[in-house]
């Protein structure tokens, strides 16, 4: 299945043109949240959003951190290395978001785990893998 595309939230925006974040430096994780949350490009502290996947059934509360990464010149893109991933164990994983967040601050972008909006099941002994878009989280052009 493919995810949506990465939504970068209204003061994500703000904040990278203010270069308040240090992609390749400063600690971000993905976290995983059900389709209840409150996510959306209002949203603006992982604090302040609602409805994570509970810490349960190979999921932690708060996510995985990532490595972001910054290449380009005249185009700029953000990306992450890796992949965020979680196996299921004694239960299912269901989240219908992943979100990118700086660790202690603010929401930088969201997607949807199933690019048609439908929740994702993840049953038990199966993993949840989610790997960059080969053109990033967002590009600067």
């Amino acid at each position: 299945m493919s995810a949506g595309s990465w939504v970068m939230t209204d003061e994500g925006r703000t904040k990278l043109t203010k270069g308040e974040w240090i992609f390749g430096t400063d600690t971000f994780n993905i976290a995983l949240f059900l389709s209840t949350s409150n996510l959306g490009a209002a949203s603006t502290t992982y604090a302040g959003l609602n409805n994570e996947h509970a810490n349960a059934n190979g999921y932690t509360t708060g996510g995985v951190v990532v490595t972001t990464t910054i290449g380009g010149t005249t185009t700029v893109t953000v990306t992450f290395t890796g992949s965020a991933l979680w196996t299921a164990a004694g239960g299912s994983i269901v989240a219908k978001y992943a979100v990118l967040y700086e660790v202690g601050g603010r929401v930088v972008a969201y997607c949807t785990l199933d690019a048609g909006g439908a929740d994702v099941t993840v049953t038990t002994g199966n993993t949840l893998t989610i790997v960059a878009n080969a053109s990033g989280v967002f590009t600067l052009a």
